[in-house]
């Protein structure tokens, strides 16, 4: 692997680490938007590669400071909550990659780009001001 690919990857990881960390997202955000767009991954590529990468030591570390950090606060983080999201999590994962695998590339990518628009708009509270403009019209 060539000396700029690999500084490439690893401002990818992390900057999707350190949003990760910092407000809970990186990996769909960050990583499959740059694995695409810098190195050229397919979508399917760029996904199975951002999951990949969000397995146990990435994901262990972030919750451990959280958890520690959450019980200092006197707010702790309820392991049965996860217990329950994981359970359900897997399986949708499991179910969901099943799905993409099926799906066209390009396809795929505009499902990819939608989600990430209709969050970045619910985000900035756009969404109330389009119903608010809309029900003025009637």
């Amino acid at each position: 692997m060539a000396t700029q690919q690999i500084i490439t990857l690893v401002l990818i990881g992390l900057a999707a680490g350190i949003l990760s960390g910092l407000i809970g997202v990186g990996g769909g955000v960050i990583m499959v938007p740059a694995l695409a767009f810098f190195m050229h991954f397919s979508q399917h590529q760029a996904q199975g590669t951002s999951l990949g990468v969000l397995t146990l030591p990435v994901a262990a570390l972030a919750f451990y400071k959280y958890y520690t950090e959450c019980q200092k606060m006197g707010t702790p983080i309820d392991i049965a909550v996860i217990l329950m999201l994981a359970c359900g999590f897997a399986i949708g994962g499991y179910l969901g990659s099943s799905m993409a695998v099926k799906i066209d590339k390009e396809l795929l990518k505009k499902i990819f780009g939608t989600i990430m628009l209709y969050t970045a708009f619910k985000l900035f509270g756009w969404d109330l001001l389009i119903i608010r403009w809309v029900k003025s019209l009637f």
